[in-house]
């Protein structure tokens, strides 16, 4: 099936209308949050929403948000996705309809709500032992990363990048720091210790980041929120992203350069276990 959300509505996708006025389609001007299901249990909403809600507030879209939970599992349920074991629902919302000008519409408009549901497909696990390669780019991102805006046009670049290097991911280089892949955050380790870029607006807060980091301390690992040059990062003894539809996915190779001995490495896996025996999947 194929049924969204919009407006208050669930109807068949291409049913689905949007005005050509709309904020989210002549300025991207909107926000979105991405929630995984597991079997139909939302994983992290309130962490979901909760980066919703600070992303609304920090671009000025007057939206309590309260009616998401529901929203995302009427999503779920219409899509035949309750039992599928991993499904992510899709929420943004945009500033509205209003005739084209750059200032906020005065008086405020309804923001537009939309949604969707889609099954996730994993990767078998012996793909997921084969590692991926990533290259690296210049951060041509706005100064503001940490809010999930539905402005992605570097980012849409950026994973292009990745296809045309025939590679998984681009990792964003900002004053020779590294700070995390196009469409999730990354990790690395050296000698044992996890590093990870620390929060700031340069970086998105993830929330499966901030679970891997909560896991890592659960299995005794330790953790260090730092920048990370991207000369340290060739030589960590591993690499990995993290995200809604990453999970945990291991780098062996950066820009041609081999990660540790080329093989997935033993802090990856711990955390990719323990993160399926968690979430039940």
């Amino acid at each position: 099936m194929s049924v969204v959300y919009l407006n208050g509505e669930y109807l068949h996708r291409d049913e689905a209308r949007v005005s050509v006025n709309d904020r989210g389609f002549v300025f991207a001007d909107g926000i979105y949050e991405v929630t995984p299901a597991y079997s139909g249990r939302l994983f992290r909403f309130e962490h979901h929403l909760a980066r919703l809600r600070k992303g609304l507030a920090a671009i000025g879209i007057d939206y309590g948000a309260g009616a998401i939970e529901d929203v995302k599992h009427g999503l779920l349920a219409r899509n035949g996705l309750d039992d599928v074991p991993v499904a992510y629902v899709y929420v943004q919302v945009t500033r509205g309809v209003a005739p084209r000008s750059h200032a906020f519409p005065d008086p405020p408009v309804p923001p537009t709500v939309y949604g969707f549901a889609n099954q996730y497909h994993r990767a078998s696990m012996d793909v997921w032992e084969q590692g991926t390669k990533a290259i690296t780019t210049g951060d041509q991102r706005w100064a503001r990363a940490d809010i999930k805006a539905i402005a992605l046009l570097p980012n849409v670049l950026a994973q292009q990048a990745a296809v045309d290097a025939g590679v998984s991911n681009t990792i964003f280089v900002r004053d020779g720091i590294a700070l995390e892949g196009s469409h999730n955050n990354m990790f690395a380790v050296f000698g044992g210790v996890l590093a990870t870029a620390p929060k700031s607006n340069y970086i998105l807060h993830g929330v499966t980041r901030d679970f891997v980091i909560e896991l890592a301390g659960e299995l005794g690992i330790p953790v260090e929120e730092r920048a990370i040059p991207l000369d340290e990062l060739y030589r960590a003894d591993e690499v990995f992203f993290t995200g809604t539809t990453t999970e945990v996915r291991p780098a062996v190779e950066v820009d041609g350069k081999t990660i540790g001995d080329g093989k997935v490495g033993p802090v990856a896996r711990q955390l990719f276990e323990r993160f399926l025996a968690v979430t039940g999947s």
